[in-house]
């Protein structure tokens, strides 16, 4: 499946943040961050077949992050999660072409926000 490499970056990504937050807030921080986008990018990347439910799980997904990043306590992670909520309200799905261009899109800048909260986190 193509979307197995936005799985393994997750467990990469929160085993990086897990050993290399230097305090318990960030520590938190990074944790949290680390998760929403994971679960974001795994729920939607499995909605292909469905772009009603994939579009539903766009809005759900940028307002965990948005959540996420109002308690993030740290620009970089706030900044990070904000920006893949940004990214998921601009797609829009109503066919299953736009639903695979969408979880295509939402797994790259997945992975961006992961990379950027583990460089964060480290």
């Amino acid at each position: 499946m193509r979307f197995l490499p936005l799985a393994a970056a997750s467990a990469i990504g929160l085993s990086v943040l897990l050993s290399g937050c230097s305090t318990v807030d960030k520590a938190q921080a990074c944790i949290e961050a680390n998760k929403v986008i994971a679960e974001t990018g795994a729920k939607i990347s499995g909605l292909v077949n469905d772009p009603k439910a994939m579009e539903k799980a766009l809005n759900d997904g940028a307002a965990k992050l948005e959540d996420a990043a109002d308690t993030a306590g740290n620009t970089t992670l706030n900044e990070a999660l904000q920006n893949l909520a940004a990214s998921l309200k601009k797609l829009e799905v109503s066919d299953p072409n736009e639903a695979v261009d969408a979880a295509q899109k939402v797994a790259t800048d997945t992975a961006k926000a992961i990379k950027t909260t583990a460089e964060e986190c480290t």
